[in-house]
């Protein structure tokens, strides 16, 4: 038996908070279903499609554009290197509205901001693993007792310069935020234009149709009026006819 669409609807959007609240939090012990979980939410919003009483096509679109995300974020994790895992992040749309009543941002905004610091925290790691590699093989084995000044200076050189780097890579990092911020900003604030003009045409549209329901009611009483009138005028015709027909022609005996 089908599910009805309010109800398909809500089952959907329980899960959909579900996945993220999954996905927000990675150190969680039921992380493994989230997988899962977003496979039965593409069932889900392929059969809420597919119903006769379907939600606009609005929210559809932004379900589909939650899901993708959370497809995205999934096989972003599957990536071997933090830079491929970081470059895939940055391709990734969150959602643009809130799930549910509760949220303030959107859940998927949220878990993307928290999925790229946590990449560039990796792609800092690996960085500086692979310089001090680096710096040990060129310089080599050498005592602790034999290290000369001039080794000293390398290494805090060395350390310096990676230092540079990790304040460049946070700043570019900064910057992204920024500008996601602000794009969310200004879609948000288009959505809001958008929203607030419809709202001005409904309410243009309702008193337009305001105005011709009275002036359909009060044609409708003329209309009644001018036929009661013509209906007496009839009745009174049938009356006076059918009394001068009798005084005409008497009964005969």
């Amino acid at each position: 038996m089908a599910v009805p669409a309010p109800r398909a609807e809500l089952k959907l959007v329980r899960l959909l908070s579900r996945c993220e609240a999954l996905a927000a939090d990675r150190r969680s012990a039921g992380e493994w279903r989230l997988e899962k979980y977003v496979a039965a939410l593409e069932e889900m919003l392929l059969e809420l499609k597919k119903h006769s009483s379907k939600p606009a096509p609005e929210v559809l679109k932004e379900y589909s554009r939650k899901v993708d995300f959370l497809k995205g974020l999934l096989e972003a994790e599957k990536l071997s290197s933090s830079s491929e895992k970081a470059l895939a992040n940055q391709f990734l749309a969150p959602g643009r509205t809130p799930t549910t009543a509760k949220e303030r941002i959107p859940a998927t905004q949220t878990v993307h901001l928290q999925t790229k610091a946590r990449y560039a925290g990796e792609m800092r790691s690996e960085l500086l693993d692979l310089e001090e590699t680096s710096l040990r093989k060129r310089m080599g084995p050498l005592p602790d007792e034999k290290q000369s000044a001039a080794d000293l200076d390398a290494i805090l050189q060395h350390h310096h310069s990676i230092q540079e780097k990790l304040a460049e890579e946070m700043l570019h990092l900064a910057r992204n935020l920024k500008n996601n911020t602000l794009v969310a900003q200004n879609v948000i604030k288009q959505d809001n234009q958008t929203l607030s003009h419809s709202l001005k045409l409904a309410d243009q549209n309702f008193e337009k149709l305001k105005d011709e329901s009275d002036r359909l009611e009060q044609h409708a009483k003329k209309s009644v009026n001018w036929l009661l009138w013509l209906m007496l005028i009839v009745v009174c015709f049938i009356f006076i006819s059918m009394i001068l027909f009798i005084r005409i022609f008497p009964k005969l005996r």
